[in-house]
């Protein structure tokens, strides 16, 4: 049976890696959707949407003129720094956003599942690595209390949901309008900059091309629930840039080990998070890369790319 599939966010990292993702398996029709003209270089095989979803009414229309069967809400403001002080516009892209998302697909007859993308900042990072069962709790950021927030508009709405949370996101893109730990502690080493890096705060960091498999698994098998799906290797971010380092054979003297309360970030981070993924592993069939072979796949795209 094709399933209709709806990715908002679609210029953005996951989205892109979901439209490739989805291209490769067949009965699936893809909707891509995101605000402004589409930035995939490839750009047939599947429909493009110029969408706003702060809008509402452009959101009800969208979906109304599709009738997806699975929406893939990846869209969201995820510069955590840049949330406290644009607190408006983080809300309504991350909360209101959701519910003019779940407003839409309740009046569609075809009852919709959405699968809303969540993160590992809804927790307060005192306990990780977590399990979908822990209680979420989040630091005092504007980013994890609007996305704390927006799981439960989801977990409230009375639709089919899936909430996947994850961590830590990198990979290579089209276009590409925004950097991600492994790519910006590649360029600064490559260029020689010195870079102070935190050793308190501890991931389990995510291959993109992961997170979209395990977002596509819970769509083709209409899993429903929380899943937490990021990477498998649990390590400080210091020991993340120091991996890096090492398969790119940069100078490792230029990375300054430093803490979380020295380095002054605007936002709270949560210091301590991570997943098990037992869960997604035993229900959905996930199986992450390790973060060496993460790197192995950034490196092939990157050279493919000449960057």
């Amino acid at each position: 049976m094709n399933k209709k599939i709806l990715i908002t966010g679609s210029n953005g990292l996951l989205g892109q890696k979901l439209v490739y993702r989805l291209l490769n398996q067949p009965d699936v029709t893809i909707i891509a959707s995101s605000k402004g003209p589409n930035r995939l270089l490839k750009q047939d095989g599947y429909t493009y949407l110029s969408l706003d979803i702060t809008d509402a009414k452009a959101v009800d229309s969208a979906i109304s003129q599709y009738q997806p069967d699975v929406v893939i809400n990846t869209a969201a403001m995820t510069n955590v720094d840049a949330c406290e002080t644009a607190v408006e516009e983080c809300h309504k892209m991350n909360v209101d956003a959701v519910q003019y998302l779940v407003d839409s697909l309740k009046k569609q007859s075809n009852s919709p599942q959405l699968i809303h993308l969540s993160t590992d900042f809804i927790f307060d990072g005192k306990n990780g690595p977590y399990r979908e069962t822990d209680i979420p709790y989040p630091p005092k950021s504007v980013y994890s209390e609007s996305k704390f927030v927006s799981e439960k508009v989801v977990k409230d709405s009375g639709i089919k949901w899936t909430i996947i949370r994850t961590v830590l996101v990198y990979g290579v893109v089209d276009n590409m309008s925004r950097s991600n730990i492994v790519l910006w502690a590649k360029g600064a080493l490559s260029s020689a900059k010195k870079i102070n890096v935190v050793d308190d705060q501890f991931r389990t960091p995510t291959l993109a091309e992961d997170l979209a498999e395990g977002c596509v698994l819970a769509a083709l098998q209409g899993a429903t629930g929380i899943y937490h799906i990021s990477g498998k290797d649990f390590m400080s971010i210091l020991e993340m840039v120091y991996k890096i380092a090492d398969f790119w054979h940069l100078d490792k003297t230029l990375i300054t080990p430093s803490k979380t309360n020295q380095i002054g970030q605007p936002a709270e981070r949560p210091l301590r998070t991570g997943f098990i993924l037992d869960k997604a592993m035993n229900e959905l069939g996930y199986n992450p890369h390790s973060f060496t072979d993460g790197l192995a796949i950034v490196d092939k795209q990157l050279k493919e790319i000449k960057v």
